[in-house]
């Protein structure tokens, strides 16, 4: 039984302009956000062997912000994660070696929630499902236990371990 551990992670809460979309920052509740989805990472102990994340400064900044509080992990800009489609995202995991036993994917909705709901084999945390279908807002996380190797990750594949949309304190 092949134990891998596959974490999507749509970047947290953007300025709502910049002179082009990628180039938008993070605002200041998405800093906080990101920070507070670290801790959130680093209590259920997932530990990255990689972290591929979208080129957009958005998704950047969210990565930098939750890379603070779990072990340190490679990091790769992927552009193809801006392309936006579930296709690019599970071509891209395809790709990463074998070795590799926690991957983390930083990028934009609408393909975060729906590879997230593709990948889902309906037999995960019921709670964490159920959120999951809800919806994907800004700075959401879910954890999938994954049983084979990453060219073999397929529609209904992976099972869901957790989901959260992480806030920070807002008092």
């Amino acid at each position: 039984m092949i134990n891998r551990t596959l974490v999507l992670i749509r970047h947290a809460k953007a300025e709502p302009t910049a002179d082009s979309d990628t180039l938008r920052p993070l605002a200041p509740r998405g800093r906080r956000d990101a920070e507070a989805a670290g801790r959130w990472l680093a209590d259920l102990a997932v530990s990255p062997g990689l972290a591929l994340v979208s080129t957009a400064v958005r998704a950047q900044q969210t990565w930098e912000r939750i890379a603070g509080a779990v072990p340190s992990a490679p990091m790769r800009s992927e552009p193809r994660i801006y392309d936006n489609t579930v296709e690019a995202l599970l071509a891209i995991i395809s790709e990463v070696p074998d070795e590799v036993e926690s991957l983390v994917l930083v990028g934009h909705n609408p393909s975060m929630h729906g590879l997230a709901i593709t990948l889902d084999d309906g037999d995960g945390h019921e709670a964490a499902r159920a959120a999951l279908h809800d919806g994907y807002p800004t700075c959401a996380i879910t954890v999938f236990d994954v049983a084979c190797g990453w060219s073999d990750l397929a529609y209904g594949a992976a099972r869901i371990r957790a989901f959260a949309a992480p806030r920070a304190d807002r008092s």
